[in-house]
């Protein structure tokens, strides 16, 4: 069942600072965007196609998180040995778990855990890199292409500032993704083996170091990838959080880059507040059933920036199955709700049960929608 209800945010003019273009002086390309929406704050030649270096190796990470298992057991071969440039230096016949890969993959910036991952999903390679295109194409970066999974010089790979930027910020959805790229170091170690009497061999450490220089230094930093080529100079994928907003910033070419994104965060954060749609517990229907009242509320927080000096016309569409399966389980999920405007959904947020129903069959509700209303009519001041 869906209902709409619209609203119109009325949100005070304010004098806020400007994106200095004296801070992108330095960059080829740039792109800033808001984590939630999709909507761009900044840019600067944004659609200009530009090698990327290994911030390919954000969509090699995202690929594998929805194409694998973390406990998957890789095998190295020898042609992800023999990669050049920066490794997690893995040799051939040791074995990693998926997850311990991803981790020298995005921290040290593995071309081998690259391509063993690769191998390990697609068989090979190449059909790995057909399917980064494959999943980037269906997501919106249609002016990108991937010749391999780490980012080595290839003219027929690259991408551009927009795109790179769309492809983080649905890597970002994931919460192992989000966790990795966070992470300041690691130590893994290869799969344990077992000898033929089934006691474990002990297995060689690897200690790991993320080469991202704004984790512990910029307040809120939550990610995301470095790369350098000489062909594609330095590049930089940042994204930052504070008070539930969160922007990521790319720029391609930047020789200044550290700098760059400090400047072009802090003018993200300085022109916008955040917006609370919703607050986890929050009653979202009520009703009676057999004389007895329930309610479901929404599972989590949520929160966007928005513009203070903008009109933000913003749907809340609910989404509660009419004919209830009971018996229903205390916060088992019972339906969503989205909020979107002009046609793209910004969030969404589950709608668990309360409590516990018990009964048998299914039970017909009639909804009443007035509780939503309130809820999102007040969420604009958090």
């Amino acid at each position: 069942m869906k209902k709409i209800v619209s609203l119109i945010l009325l949100l005070a003019a304010a004098a806020v600072p400007q994106f200095a273009e004296a801070s992108v002086d330095t960059a080829r390309s740039a792109c800033v965007i808001n984590a939630a929406t999709g909507d761009i704050v900044f840019e600067k030649n944004a659609e200009e196609q530009l090698p990327m270096a290994s911030t390919t190796k954000i969509m090699t990470a995202y690929t594998a998180l929805k194409n694998s298992e973390l406990n998957d057991v890789v095998t190295v071969s020898m042609n992800a040995q023999q990669q050049e440039g920066s490794g997690m230096y893995i040799a051939a016949g040791e074995q990693f778990y998926m997850e311990d890969l991803l981790y020298g993959l995005m921290l040290n910036s593995g071309n081998d855990a690259a391509v063993a991952i690769a191998e390990h999903i697609s068989g090979d390679a190449g059909k790995f890199v057909d399917l980064m295109n494959q999943t980037a194409w269906e997501m919106g970066a249609g002016n990108t292409m991937f010749c391999n999974p780490n980012g080595l010089p290839n003219p027929s790979h690259y991408t551009t500032a927009k795109d790179l930027a769309k492809i983080t910020m649905n890597a970002m959805k994931l919460p192992e993704f989000r966790k990795i790229v966070s992470s300041r170091s690691r130590t893994v170690w290869q799969a344990p083996k077992q000898t033929a009497a089934g006691t474990e061999v002990p297995q060689k450490a690897y200690e790991l170091y993320n080469h991202n220089k704004l984790l512990g230094t910029y307040d809120g930093a939550v990610g995301v990838k470095t790369g350098y080529t000489e062909a594609a100079g330095r590049c930089l994928v940042s994204a930052a959080e504070r008070d539930g907003m969160t922007f990521i910033a790319v720029t391609l070419n930047d020789n200044d880059d550290w700098n760059t994104h400090v400047q072009l965060l802090d003018a993200a954060f300085a022109e916008h507040h955040p917006a609370k749609l919703a607050s986890k517990g929050e009653v979202i229907k009520e009703f009676m059933l057999d004389g007895k009242k329930y309610t479901f509320s929404a599972d989590r927080d949520c929160v966007i920036p928005l513009k203070d000096n903008a009109k933000n016309r913003i749907n809340a569409s609910i989404h509660i199955t009419p004919e209830l399966p009971v018996p229903v389980n205390r916060g088992e999920k019972v339906g969503y709700v989205e909020y979107s405007s002009g046609g793209n959904v910004y969030a969404s947020v589950d709608i668990v049960s309360d409590s516990d129903i018990t009964g048998v069959g299914k039970y017909r509700l009639k909804n009443s929608f007035y509780e939503i209303w309130k809820n999102v009519w007040d969420f604009f001041l958090v």
